[in-house]
């Protein structure tokens, strides 16, 4: 099979208040779901746990089955062929990193305060991110402001990152991917950045779903970039 077009559809999207584990045991669960809580926040917002991050993180891990979803969001595409040699491999290499790191991560919490990451308070929760990180914990950020500003590296994809990094990945991911890969309920993520999203993937396919209203329709280069206003002489495209 050459297109993913030709794949077959099975199984159902990912249903984000299973509480069935594929993957994790249920300390490596409550762990993870505890770490991505310190990634992306409860505040005024709903954060991770709401969004269901530790759903669609399980699911990724727990083989090739979740990994493209259908077109039209009714299922997951069945991967075949050297496809599904090598994304086991991959997967494969992806749960040893989280195997491994999550007893690093209990290890280093136990010689430190006595008990593993899940049973710390949120402080001592952020101090052994940045432990496991090795950097301080990134400071929020306020709109307008001129200060620089630290954040963690973007990555594109999980392919030789370690524990952490692929974490902060993966729990971004979960926080802002269609949901039907089982995280972002009720669309939390996308409601958090103020983007509507489509209610079904197979609404961005019949037209039912448009991202017209995302991009501005009648406009200047000079209204787009204030710097040009003063240049009145130039030749402007609009």
């Amino acid at each position: 099979m050459s297109s993913k077009a030709d794949w077959p559809t099975f199984l159902e999207p990912v249903d984000p208040d299973s509480s069935d584990r594929l993957f994790f045991s249920p300390h490596e669960w409550d762990t993870v779901e505890a770490l991505s809580a310190r990634i992306i926040p409860t505040d005024h917002d709903p954060g991770a746990r709401e969004a269901r991050v530790v759903v669609f993180i399980d699911r990724y891990l727990s083989g090739i089955n979740y990994i493209f979803a259908a077109a039209d969001g009714s299922g997951f595409l069945r991967i075949d062929g050297h496809y599904a040699t090598a994304w086991r491999s991959r997967i494969a290499d992806m749960q040893r990193t989280y195997r491994d790191g999550l007893v690093q991560l209990d290890a280093m919490c136990r010689s430190e305060w006595g008990e593993p990451f899940v049973s710390l308070d949120e402080d001592r929760q952020d101090r052994a991110m940045e432990l496991l990180w090795g950097a301080p914990k990134p400071g929020p950020v306020t709109l307008g402001t001129t200060e620089p500003a630290s954040t963690f590296t973007q990555f594109l994809t999980d392919d030789g990152l370690g524990f952490f990094d692929a974490l902060c990945l993966h729990v971004k991911q979960g926080f802002y991917a269609d949901p039907v890969y089982g995280g972002n309920k009720e669309r939390i993520g996308w409601r958090v950045i103020g983007f509507e999203g489509p209610e079904k993937l197979k609404d961005t396919m019949d037209g039912t779903y448009s991202t017209d209203s995302l991009f501005v329709q009648d406009y200047s280069w000079a209204d787009l970039i204030p710097q040009l206003k003063a240049q009145t002489t130039w030749d402007l495209p609009t």
